[in-house]
């Protein structure tokens, strides 16, 4: 799985996607991060990526052509990519709601491109050009590279080889529809705080498989 990060801030990247199962992803070469600088699509002396909207308005909007060139030059890179295995999102409060299901759907895909934007907003142009705004949330951030990064994240543990234990994917929260998983436990058996104790429920402790299942079955959330 190919994924390209277009962004004005690069560097935003560079701790998050070299640890954890991330840089295990991509030591496995089930995934590879590519991050583009926006600026190197610009024409001008001062690299503007942003621009005063048209009719007025607060604030600043980024600028239709250096995006698109930008989009343009990853996909020619890439000419080998299979366009119906490709899609090319743009991170907008205004999208849809991110979700598990699109993130398994996500999974199926050879490259995924990411149009972070910043400051107002984009070019609304750009819609001409991506196959989907995607949102994480009802709420307004900075920019789209948090979003990115969630979007990633997510679907980079569904990829094949990537977490060691395939079990987790399938028992964990919203592996299907609204059901969010069981609580679990480790040791110690009995936790003491403020002299009150908290342990274990016994069940868990009996050894007795089928009845664990039962319990974990009758505990997990449907919402």
């Amino acid at each position: 799985m190919k994924f390209h990060l277009l962004t004005i801030f690069p560097g935003i990247f560079d701790s998050y996607l070299n640890e954890s199962i991330l840089k295990r992803a991509r030591e496995k070469k089930a995934a590879s991060f590519k991050i583009h600088n926006l600026r190197d699509w610009t024409t001008d002396n001062h690299k503007t990526v942003d621009d005063t909207p048209y009719g007025g308005g607060a604030g600043m909007l980024m600028k239709i052509e250096p995006l698109y060139k930008a989009l343009e030059a990853i996909k020619k890179t890439n000419k080998k990519v299979n366009p119906k295995k490709r899609k090319v999102l743009l991170m907008s409060a205004s999208g849809q709601k991110w979700n598990q299901a699109l993130a398994q759907k996500y999974s199926k895909l050879d490259e995924v491109i990411f149009v972070c934007g910043r400051y107002e907003g984009v070019d609304a142009r750009i819609k001409k050009f991506i196959d989907e705004e995607i949102s994480i949330g009802d709420y307004v951030l900075t920019g789209g590279e948090l979003p990115a990064l969630t979007i990633i994240d997510s679907i980079t543990r569904l990829l094949p080889g990537v977490l060691g234990n395939k079990q987790s994917i399938i028992e964990e929260s919203h592996s299907e529809t609204g059901v969010l998983e069981y609580p679990q436990y480790t040791r110690p058996e009995i936790f003491i705080a403020n002299k009150k104790k908290y342990p274990v429920p016994k069940v868990l402790l009996s050894g007795d498989h089928k009845k664990i299942k039962e319990w974990r079955e009758g505990e997990m959330k449907k919402q």
